[in-house]
């Protein structure tokens, strides 16, 4: 059942705010091409990253938004520039020396490194579908080597040939007089080398769709403009190909806002409106540069998906998108807890409230129930207290202290334990650094221990936070200090959960005798 359409017109969630511009196009007539279309590209010139996996993610909540607001079809292209020439070797494949000797072809015609596709197009063209499809995206899958070669793009070379100096004076501006000289908007695929060539015109024939061209040995060739025997240039082509298909609205990060009015120009020169943008900040590593394909650096789409879920890190994607966020393994238990956090609140929620909360836009109506009875970051924490090696041994403390939660019954906090122990062992162990308590912290470890053995009152995590909240009250000014101690004398951390539900998912004896570890200086 649709959400109230008056609602969604005037959500404040970026993504409605995209979905209305979109409609804005067409509010006199329908689009003649029947659907509107939201479009990605991607360049496959090495392995698929996360930041890919965002650009689709956000450009399928905006299709989502616009659904909810008009009844006009709507469609996602991903569109894959496998025709570019291979500029470098990525440094993150196999089999460097043979893919030098491949250099400038494009890359459906380069092998593939890894021995299993047809070509390296080809086998990152499939890792990136294979990525996709974990998600369940909704979406067409485009190849610019088969879009070129099958025909598709012709109508759209052959004006461009049409109209090649009103293209190349759009360009003209944009380049340096040095580059000036040797650009032109066709690259030429050598029929003999199979390299794509980067070389002047001597001639664009537009009656013929030919163009003529010196290879590097001095050679003159003459080639058509259509069947995939030219390709354009990225800038050319970005613009050439929203014409070809009708493209409504692509997004891409904010190093292509500069190009965005040689894009918009380009694609009216061919014949059709520019779609609606929008430029999104850039991921970076934990260092602060940009995430490459080709470096390899940041956080990848399995490596998260080894520690978290997928829809925790579709959440991610959703935050702040013009705001440039740092990508690595620590932004992890956040997001999957803030995910589950919104399923809770989306179940009381009215109709309003729910198209601003993030997974409604993640999940559109099918906005499952969360069975995360213990937080991600409490089941890190207990992963490290237990020292655990699989989720098995932090079942047993989850089930003592929520008796009817199971791993059939609870399958994503049973998922949630399996990336907890693989988190812990792989981020938190290496790091886990212990100290002695002072006087004073340790005057308080003992008050807090003494309760315990006292405590009556059972699992009850809030009344547990009380004991632990009375015992450094008046100890300690701030009181943060208080915690920071339990953490770091306990927990060989320097943050860590709401020690009182930490108390009451571990257990009473069980913390009371890791107090007395810490404070015999055991884990030193």
């Amino acid at each position: 059942m649709s959400v109230l359409r008056d609602a969604a017109m005037s959500s404040k969630a970026w993504p409605f705010e995209e979905a209305r511009r979109v409609l804005k196009r067409y509010e006199k007539a329908p689009p003649e091409k029947g659907y509107v279309l939201f479009e990605t590209g991607y360049g496959p010139s090495g392995l698929p990253h996360i930041g890919t996996f965002g650009e689709v993610a956000r450009t399928t909540m905006i299709m989502r938004a616009f659904r909810e607001i008009s009844d006009i079809p709507a469609k996602l292209i991903c569109f894959s520039d496998d025709l570019d020439g291979m500029r470098k070797v990525p440094g993150n494949v196999p089999n460097q020396e043979m893919l030098k000797e491949h250099l400038q072809k494009p890359l459906t015609s380069v092998p593939d490194p890894f021995g299993e596709y047809e070509s390296f197009g080809h086998h990152n063209n499939a890792m990136l579908r294979r990525f996709l499809d974990t998600f369940g995206f909704e979406y067409e899958f485009y190849s610019a080597t088969e879009f070129y070669g099958s025909g598709q793009f012709d109508t759209v070379l052959r004006r461009a040939a049409e109209r090649y100096d009103d293209i190349m004076k759009v360009m003209l501006k944009s380049l340096r007089e040095e580059r000036q000289q040797t650009y032109s908007i066709f690259l030429p695929i050598h029929p003999e080398t199979g390299r794509v060539l980067y070389v002047p015109m001597k001639e664009v024939n537009a009656a013929d769709g030919t163009i003529t061209f010196d290879d590097e040995t001095g050679r003159e060739w003459t080639l058509p403009v259509t069947g995939g025997s030219v390709k354009l240039q990225w800038k050319p082509d970005f613009g050439a190909r929203w014409a070809a298909l009708g493209v409504d609205f692509e997004m891409y990060g904010k190093d292509h806002s500069t190009n965005t009015p040689i894009y918009d120009r380009i694609c009216e020169i061919l014949g059709h409106k520019a779609p609606e943008h929008f430029t999104y900040e850039l991921f970076l590593d934990d260092k602060g540069q940009k995430i490459s394909k080709s470096s390899g650096n940041g956080i990848s789409i399995d490596e998260w998906l080894t520690y978290a879920s997928t829809e925790s890190l579709a959440y991610f994607m959703y935050q702040k998108p013009k705001t440039a966020k740092r990508m690595y393994f620590d932004v992890i238990p956040k997001a999957m807890d803030e995910y589950h956090q919104q399923l809770r609140a989306y179940a009381d929620q009215d109709d309003a409230a729910r198209i601003n909360n993030p997974v409604f836009h993640i999940h559109g109506h099918n906005v499952p129930q969360s069975d995360m009875v213990v937080p991600f970051s409490m089941l890190l924490n207990l992963a490290a207290v237990a020292n655990a090696d699989d989720k098995d041994q932090l079942w047993g403390f989850i089930q003592r202290y929520a008796p009817d939660a199971s791993p059939e019954t609870n399958p994503q906090l049973d998922q949630a334990a399996g990336f907890a122990v693989r988190y812990y062992n792989d981020f938190v162990k290496p790091t886990k650094m212990f100290r002695a308590a002072t006087d004073l912290e340790s005057e308080a470890l003992i008050d807090l221990r003494d309760q315990l053995k006292a405590w009556d009152g059972g699992l009850d995590a809030e009344a547990l936070q009380s004991v632990v909240y009375a015992c450094g009250r008046d100890r300690f000014d701030p009181l943060r200090d208080w915690f920071g101690a339990l953490y770091e004398v306990l927990l060989g951390a320097t943050q860590g959960p709401r020690f009182g539900g930490f108390i009451a998912l571990y257990g009473i004896d069980e913390t009371i005798a890791l107090i007395d570890a810490g404070l015999n200086g055991e884990f030193l």
